[in-house]
């Protein structure tokens, strides 16, 4: 599979990836599987994948205080 954007060679990697829920609040999906281009790194995220994304939205509390994070 080509890359949309620049006809690059796509290849399977994981990566993490933040999604954003709401105003104040983000997910990070670590090691998510995706499709990269090797050129440009446009990533493209499957159906069978995206699916599950969808899932685990759906199943998210959206009301619920978003989570800090503080590192030393």
């Amino acid at each position: 599979m080509n890359c949309h954007n620049c006809g690059g060679k796509l290849e399977k990697i994981n990566t993490d990836l933040p999604f954003k829920v709401r105003q104040s609040s983000i997910i990070i999906f670590k090691k998510l599987p995706v499709l990269q281009c090797e050129n440009c790194n446009e990533y493209l995220i499957e159906d069978t994948v995206m699916e599950k994304i969808d899932f685990i939205f759906d199943k998210i509390d959206t009301k619920a205080e978003p989570v800090q994070l503080i590192r030393n």
